[in-house]
């Protein structure tokens, strides 16, 4: 794609000069955008998967183990027992269900954001006051709560399978993804892939309301001090800001 410089005619003291007027920062498409936020988050879960299985499989141990092995509970130790009982590879239980769950996970989150922002902009109330600024904030925080809301609960058995895949030990019950979710659906019915939702509604909504709350604040205040810079600057410095406040919130 080719950018042009348009030239314009500046007056200064009776003597004309010609002005190089640079074009517009250049946007990123929707599309580039669902598909970098894809694989980024793609990558960094990849990276961080032998940590949140370790994770998972601490959250479950009482569960499984006695008190002489809870008293004994340690990443190291919980590490090498995966290395030697289950493989090096196991740090990667579930990773791959993941993966799979992140990409639709992030397309319904940011088209249901756009939505839910659009919708509320026709409400009266909020609509006679679009140009104060909480009122922009309350679009952003419940249209991001909403946006959290409808994209867990759309795309929940995938985390669901994911965390039973990750939870398994010596024991193979789930032999992948697919068989996850027929052998739940056989024993639980349908609404057992959607055991826990509630609580994980509970978590995400605020989570991701405060996400877009501080990602659209941080991302205006930037632009209006700093305009010439460039939007993946801006885009990841406000998306890294957004998500430790959303995390500690």
């Amino acid at each position: 794609m080719q950018t042009e410089a348009r030239v314009g005619v500046a007056v200064d003291g009776g003597v004309r000069k010609l002005v190089q007027k640079q074009p517009p920062p250049q946007q990123i498409g929707t599309l580039s955008q669902l598909l970098a936020g894809g694989v980024a988050g793609a990558f960094s879960k990849t990276c961080t998967a032998p940590l949140a299985r370790l994770t998972i499989l601490f959250q479950v141990q009482g569960m499984h183990s006695n008190v002489a092995t809870l008293r004994k509970a340690s990443i190291w130790n919980e590490a090498s027992r995966i290395i030697h009982e289950e493989g090096f590879r196991a740090f990667w239980k579930g990773n791959l269900v993941t993966i799979a769950h992140r990409l639709p996970y992030s397309s319904v989150n940011f088209y249901s954001y756009e939505h839910y922002k659009k919708l509320l902009r026709t409400v009266p109330q909020l609509q006679s006051n679009k140009d104060n600024v909480s009122a922009d904030l309350c679009i952003h925080f419940v249209g991001g709560g909403l946006a959290g809301i409808t994209a867990a609960t759309s795309t929940y058995p995938l985390d669901l399978v994911r965390t039973r895949l990750a939870a398994q030990t010596n024991f193979i019950y789930y032999r992948g993804i697919g068989h996850a979710l027929q052998t739940i659906i056989k024993e639980e019915g349908l609404l057992g892939l959607y055991k826990g939702l509630g609580t994980t509604l509970l978590t995400v909504g605020p989570n991701i309301a405060i996400s877009f709350s501080v990602y659209e604040s941080l991302r205006s205040f930037w632009m209006s001090h700093r305009s010439d810079d460039s939007p993946v600057v801006v885009s990841l410095a406000c998306g890294s800001l957004s998500g430790i406040a959303s995390s500690t919130g």
